[in-house]
């Protein structure tokens, strides 16, 4: 398990690089262009993460023994709320690299063993669910910053490869949530890259499938997007779906969140 999270923790890293590298040469008008989150700037979406790493780090370094304060998170969404495109980049920088390092910093028993209360689950969850759960926000969020500037923008296979496992495993509990089983005639048993779609009295990710009764073909971070709900024209031209199911019907199925 501990493997799982040296990979998810190393996919949160190259996000992190990706990002980086890209937005110091982004001029202030392209902060404001629609990004691939409906209704939301290439800054706003940025913001959103930003936020999210300032409130999710804590939690985790928490749990390690770090004392950290307790700034309500109303009070923490109304402060990047208020700042301008330019400060809200430099605030994702600033506070996704601090979450990194507190991921980064963790032991392998801390890695195997620490559990993390996030405050909105039942129960505390161990850290592995909690790194799964930020990569999912942080590969796709990429993507709607990305894909505002490159209309041909992708999840990275690196992201991909790891969140399609983790569905598979332990943040498969998600799909409960967002997947709509209902959505579609019969039971589906979609090919993916990387493993499979089951789609009938429940959703759910598998790493391996036999007996399909459709496949997805197209790159592993259309995946990705599928199951978040972004998989959407104009960026699904290089995917397409044969067997018992369509695009359309898959689009049901996973409507985003």
């Amino acid at each position: 398990m501990t493997d799982l999270v040296d990979r998810t923790v190393a996919a949160l890293r190259a996000e992190h690089d990706l990002l980086v590298t890209l937005l110091p040469n982004l001029a202030d008008d392209q902060l404001t262009l629609p990004s691939g989150a409906d209704g939301w700037t290439v800054a706003q979406v940025l913001s959103h993460l930003g936020s999210a790493a300032e409130i999710l780090r804590k939690p985790i370094a928490r749990a390690v023994g770090e004392a950290v304060d307790d700034e309500d998170n109303q009070d923490v969404w109304a402060r990047w709320d208020s700042s301008t495109p330019v400060d809200q980049v430099a605030g994702f920088v600033e506070h996704d690299r601090r979450y990194l390092e507190t991921a980064e910093s963790l032991t392998p028993e801390q890695r195997a063993a620490t559990t993390v209360d996030l405050g909105f689950l039942p129960e505390p969850v161990p850290v592995q669910v909690a790194l799964a759960m930020r990569l999912n926000e942080v590969a796709n969020h990429s993507w709607d910053v990305r894909v505002a500037l490159d209309p041909g923008a992708e999840v990275t296979e690196q992201s991909a490869g790891v969140l399609i496992e983790l569905f598979a495993g332990p943040i498969g509990f998600l799909l409960g949530f967002s997947g709509k089983a209902d959505a579609v005639a019969s039971p589906v048993r979609l090919a993916v890259p990387g493993g499979g779609v089951v789609v009938e009295d429940s959703v759910g990710v598998v790493t391996s499938l036999a007996d399909p009764t459709a496949t997805l073909h197209g790159p592993a971070g259309s995946v990705v997007r599928l199951l978040s709900g972004r998989l959407k024209a104009p960026y699904d031209q290089a995917v397409t779906v044969e067997g018992n199911v369509g695009l359309d019907d898959l689009r049901a199925v996973f409507p985003g969140y």
